[in-house]
């Protein structure tokens, strides 16, 4: 007879950490993902590939200006005399000078006018010196796709921080949509239906970097909708005078256009800031109005890799420091908004956070793209192919690299100097598989687009060599070719690999048969 005194006592089912979702609420929300994500999936894959990119953006321009010898450090009278040799090399007054001190990861001082909305861009010695007039095109065009489109700054940042809204939204409702989403962070499909595998991909990709795809697309529709959140701002509270919106976060200096006597003194102001914030450096220097007696100078100094991008301290033209009670310590709303750039880029812990970014950035234009596939896929599933946009999507998406990669292969191969050049060539190379995909399967021009992306990057490499003589006193140019050769060899893997298993697997049945 059996014992049940013996029996374990039965275990009582424990609760669920997540409490149960109403069906009907899943398929609302999984709706609404798949419907937001495929009105902005264009807008959100171009946003997230190019600021993948523009991580980088110090390091393409080291790589676009190899031969500009490295400084680790200036002094204040070397600023003083690229500020002033600047000055006197425009033709017409400066309304504006911009100066860029060596940094770790831009090690070089960097000199802009603006006169008569022209600006012109100076690579300066340790000694402040102006060289010739050079400018990296390529990256300027790069950063300048991503942060607005290359349409007008307004109008291309608030639809670029529509795209952080649209992201954020996706992310959120994608979240709400799949309850198990967490509890499955680990489980993949691999070897079974083509779908499910993508579904599995795209929902880990997504969850196991959250965090970092909240900051991004927060921060990014924070930087891209600023104007109309100070315009709500302004409403809300000072009836609409933006200024007043505004003095919230830059103090107000008054005008007085009245010519100045003498160029600004830059050296006194940065040596004031030096004293001020002497466990910083100054990382942007701006001179405001410097042919005027209003005269500005504003140094930005920040701590090493720290979020915050750093405190703005202002000065007249003798080096005074004005306004004492607003950039002795910047207030909460100043320390958020200096800390959007550096999250939103990686811009505040050297190399490693930005590879860091840069890969789960690719991660998250993977999930983007994956998204579209897996919804085509489903829509093929259900009898309701839609091939036509399958090949349109596929166009889109490995249209990207080739065209980035042409747009640099050309301003390199002509040695372009002007800005129209790579935004061209961009718009063209991505137009073209577009056209091709009416008549090309998605498979076959998946292929083809990576596999010409890496051979363009492998010519971008070789022309960089030629063109520079493979005489690079930056080492960065070095670094930057050996990445872009092991991506061009990547994507050569992902063509030719399948290839070369098919034809072993060929092999070895026909070396079966034969025995």
């Amino acid at each position: 007879m059996k014992d049940n005194r013996l029996d374990p006592a039965p275990k009582k089912a424990g609760k669920p950490i997540w409490p149960k979702v109403p069906a009907g609420f899943v398929r609302s929300v999984l709706a609404g993902h798949s419907a937001l994500g495929l009105a902005f999936a264009a807008l959100i894959y171009l946003v997230c590939f190019s600021g993948s990119v523009a991580v980088f953006a110090r390091e393409f321009q080291r790589w676009e200006q190899p031969n500009a010898t490295p400084i680790a450090a200036v002094t204040p009278a070397a600023l003083q005399t690229a500020m002033e040799q600047a000055i006197a090399r425009s033709s017409t007054t400066v309304e504006h000078v911009r100066i860029l001190p060596p940094t770790p990861d831009l090690p070089r001082l960097t000199v802009s006018t603006d006169a008569d909305s022209v600006e012109r861009s100076y690579a300066a010695d340790a000694a402040g010196r102006l060289g010739d007039e050079g400018e990296a095109v390529w990256t300027e065009f790069m950063v300048l796709l991503h942060t607005a489109l290359h349409l007008p700054r307004a109008w291309g940042g608030f639809v670029v921080g529509l795209a952080g809204v649209a992201l954020l939204s996706s992310l959120i409702s994608g979240v709400l949509a799949h309850p198990r989403v967490f509890k499955d962070a680990f489980h993949l499909r691999w070897g079974g239906a083509k779908r499910l595998q993508e579904a599995d991909l795209h929902n880990r990709a997504g969850v196991w970097a959250l965090p970092f795809h909240v900051i991004v697309s927060l921060t990014g529709a924070l930087l891209g909708l600023s104007t109309l959140i100070v315009g709500i701002l302004a409403l809300a509270m000072f009836q609409g005078d933006t200024s007043k919106a505004y003095a919230l976060f830059v103090p107000v200096i008054p005008d007085d256009p009245r010519p100045a006597v003498a160029p600004p003194d830059l050296a006194a102001a940065v040596e004031a800031a030096q004293r001020l914030a002497p466990d910083a450096r100054p990382t942007f220097i701006s001179i405001e109005h410097p042919a005027e007696q209003g005269q500005t100078v504003v140094v930005n100094v920040a701590k090493p890799n720290r979020v915050m991008a750093g405190s703005n301290l202002y000065f007249d033209g003798r080096g005074r420091l004005l306004d004492i009670s607003r950039t002795a310590e910047p207030n909460l709303g100043q320390k958020i908004l200096a800390s959007l750039g550096p999250l939103h880029f990686g811009w505040f812990g050297g190399i490693v956070v930005k590879i860091a970014y840069g890969l789960l950035g690719l991660a998250l234009t993977a999930v983007t793209a994956s998204g579209v596939a897996i919804w085509l896929a489903r829509r093929r599933d259900k009898g309701r192919p839609a091939p036509r946009w399958e090949r349109i999507w596929i166009g889109a998406v490995w249209s990207q690299p080739l065209a980035f990669a042409a747009s640099a292969l050309i301003v390199l191969a002509l040695s372009s100097t002007a800005a129209s050049t790579p935004l061209l060539v961009w718009g063209l190379v991505t137009g073209t598989p577009l056209g091709l995909s009416v008549w090309v399967e998605p498979a076959r021009l998946s292929r083809i687009l990576r596999l010409v992306s890496a051979v363009a990057l492998g010519l971008v490499v070789l022309t960089h060599l030629v063109r520079h003589g493979a005489h690079y006193e930056d080492s960065a140019a070095w670094a930057m070719n050996g990445a872009l050769i092991a991506i061009a060899a990547l994507l050569a893997w992902t063509v030719l690999r399948p290839a070369i298993r098919r034809t072993s697997q060929a092999a070895t049945a026909e070396q079966t048969r034969a025995t």
